[in-house]
């Protein structure tokens, strides 16, 4: 809820008095998860060329800031690790495909951004024994998790990495695969981190793994607002200088998007 406040107070003073009729419509504008935006929202668009644009949350679920016409969902907590552990996970969402589909190699560096208590890092982390996984987050006490479950399972080749909001903490041209699961939807600002993820990939090899609830699918059980379709996300990952490769869709309930850097 944080950010919600504090973004539509940032839109309320990046319009300020002089915007008039334009920006008090803009306030009162309800905008759709994915569509068009409102003539105000659009004109106010023009002038905020990041994409971005302040309104009060059209679904309860989201917060008050749409990106390229999307509504952005709020953060699931880490109160709420122990649905990522949850038993029939694998089954549910073919975890174990989705791991395959990547076709890593036994040296790749692997990025696992929201990685959360490590459900894909440690299962990537066998297929890459001479590489090394990444597993970013942005809260502390999924970090601690991360490094708990490290012990645990007597893993050498996963390190926790503590990012933020708008940054993923990756080194430059170092990583050969960025996955990101369920989590690409909740970023408040998905235009930096796409910025930052494309600066992390391998120019010309480095690919971003995209995995997001099917929004094209009324069947899938999940609330719109944490789906996305591929229209969306190839325009928001091109928006980022990301190349879009294939579409995998043998995973039971989500898209697999394959996006690469170009040279």
């Amino acid at each position: 809820m944080r950010y919600c406040i504090s973004n539509w107070q940032r839109a309320l003073c990046l319009m300020g008095a002089s915007c008039g009729a334009a920006g008090l419509l803009l306030g009162c504008t309800q905008l759709p998860a994915e569509t068009t935006p409102s003539l105000a929202a659009a004109q106010f668009l023009q002038a905020d060329t990041s994409g971005y644009v302040m309104a009060p949350p059209r679904d309860p679920n989201g917060i008050g800031t749409y990106y390229l016409g999307r509504q952005i969902a709020h953060v699931m907590g880490h109160e709420g690790a122990d649905w990522l552990e949850r038993n029939g996970r694998q089954q549910e969402e073919g975890t174990d495909l989705l791991v395959k589909e990547l076709r890593l190699k036994p040296t790749d560096v692997v990025a696992d951004i929201g990685a959360g208590t490590g459900f894909f890092s440690f299962r990537m982390a066998e297929k890459v024994p001479q590489g090394q996984v990444l597993a970013v987050d942005i809260q502390p006490e999924m970090i601690a998790s991360l490094q708990e479950n490290k012990r645990r399972f007597n893993v050498t080749n996963v390190r926790p990495v503590l990012g933020t909001t708008t940054n993923p903490a990756l080194p430059a041209d170092g990583v050969d695969l960025v996955l990101i699961v369920d989590a690409y939807h909740e970023f408040d600002h998905p235009r930096e981190m796409g910025r930052a993820i494309r600066q992390a990939l391998r120019p010309g090899s480095g690919r971003l793994a995209l995995v997001e609830y099917r929004a094209e699918d009324p069947g899938v059980p999940i609330k719109r607002i944490h789906k996305m379709s591929v229209e969306q996300a190839r325009k928001e990952m091109a928006a980022v200088g990301l190349e879009f490769v294939e579409a995998i869709e043998t995973l039971p309930q989500q898209h697999l998007l394959m996006f690469r850097r170009p040279k």
